[in-house]
């Protein structure tokens, strides 16, 4: 396998190709949005270029690794690809949407993979023909720092293509583990709730954000607190994410803060937007 396509390059797409390239990988990355997809290259050269003032390249490699990334202008160029990742905003109806366009226009044997951090792949396969094609491989974040990668089989998937999915991150250096198609998968059917409900002690004023944040990085000698690492991954992301659990399992223990839905309402989505649970500078 030689061919990497991405759709979506925001942060997890950039990071995807960006290890893809580095990988050897020719890399093909889409997104609707050009402007976008020329920011993630600029940001894809500025960390080479750090990585080579640190020595954790060469020089001469900077070249070589951006020269392999190649900006398509229409979904339709990535026919001939033979893994493409989708890495857009958690909606299923977007996902589906890009899905059946995908099996119309990429090659019979090409692997599918969503990089969705916990909608069903099996509804995602449904808007195709080739659901034994389809699957998810959801990266960490940030992806190009973070070691695992869930692999997520849908319910019609073959082994042949889940163990494609595992030959590509092994080569991208990431450790892999198999989760079963239940909503969350894995990491977030435990991170979120915890999340949430430390959201649950700042909106019921059982403490600070610090207080809450020190408690478990103090308490459990984790590296970051949950309000932090909320807001790092994104409020929308958490958001999205709590709602798509709490609409597959119907729980009540899966259900979102308000002070989470007001945040992000309010566009108070963490790092990206400069405020959060805390307040940033960009």
């Amino acid at each position: 396998m030689k061919t990497v396509g991405i759709i979506g390059a925001g942060i997890m797409g950039a990071d995807i190709a960006f290890m893809s390239a580095g990988a050897g990988y020719q890399v093909s990355i889409y997104d609707v949005d050009g402007a976008r997809t020329k920011a993630a290259l600029n940001r894809i050269h500025d960390r080479l270029n750090r990585y080579a003032d640190d020595g954790r390249i060469e020089k001469a490699k900077i070249a070589e690794i951006m020269d392999r990334i190649h900006i398509c202008d229409n979904l339709t160029d990535l026919k001939n690809i033979e893994i493409i990742d989708e890495c857009v905003f958690e909606d299923i109806g977007l996902k589906k949407e890009i899905f059946t366009q995908l099996d119309e226009i990429c090659r019979p044997d090409a692997v599918l993979a969503s990089s969705t951090s916990s909608i069903s792949i099996t509804e995602i396969a449904s808007a195709t023909r080739r659901p034994q094609s389809v699957i998810g491989i959801h990266f960490m974040n940030p992806a190009h720092v973070m070691k695992l990668v869930e692999i997520i089989p849908g319910i019609a998937t073959t082994r042949e293509t889940v163990e494609t999915a595992k030959a590509f991150v092994k080569k991208l250096g990431k450790t892999h583990v198999e989760s079963r198609d239940y909503p969350g998968f894995l990491l977030n059917r435990m991170l979120v709730p915890m999340i949430n409900e430390a959201v649950y002690l700042l909106y019921e004023n059982a403490g600070t954000a610090e207080s809450i944040d020190k408690v478990m990085k103090l308490g459990l000698n984790l590296p970051m607190g949950p309000l932090a690492l909320a807001d790092m991954i994104g409020l929308d992301v958490l958001l999205a994410v709590a709602e798509e659990m709490f609409r597959g399992y119907s729980d009540a223990k899966y259900r979102p803060c308000p002070l989470l839905k007001k945040y992000v309402a309010a566009g108070y989505l963490g790092e990206k937007s400069g405020r959060g649970f805390y307040i940033y500078n960009k």
